[in-house]
């Protein structure tokens, strides 16, 4: 449901000269058929081996090995400009939150 929110509006991302990935720590086979199945081209990047390295890093990886619902913003110089973290992974954040923090 996410993914399908966000790819209703990529063109608003764009405008805002904003990029965006999905990332999970699943197998990459695994994340095409997803994004074939739901039919979205928000690219998606795996943090699968080593097993959720980079959701470590963002301080988003739970105990069980899986990933809380995140959403970060990068800057060009590889800075977090900005972030959050759904307080359960039933949460989906919206888009909202993203476009107001590009704003701001």
């Amino acid at each position: 449901d996410q993914l399908n929110l966000y790819q209703e509006v990529l063109d608003d991302f764009a405008a805002h000269h904003a990029t965006l990935y999905g990332i999970s720590c699943d197998a990459t086979y695994s994340q095409t058929a997803f994004a074939n199945q739901l039919g979205v081209t928000i690219e998606q990047l795996s943090d699968f081996e080593p097993k959720g390295q980079v959701c470590r890093a963002f301080g988003v990886l739970h105990p069980g090995g899986f990933p809380q619902r995140a959403l970060v913003i990068v800057g060009p110089d590889q800075v977090v400009r900005w972030s959050y973290q759904a307080d359960s992974p039933g949460d989906l954040p919206g888009a909202n939150l993203i476009f107001d923090a590009l704003a701001a």
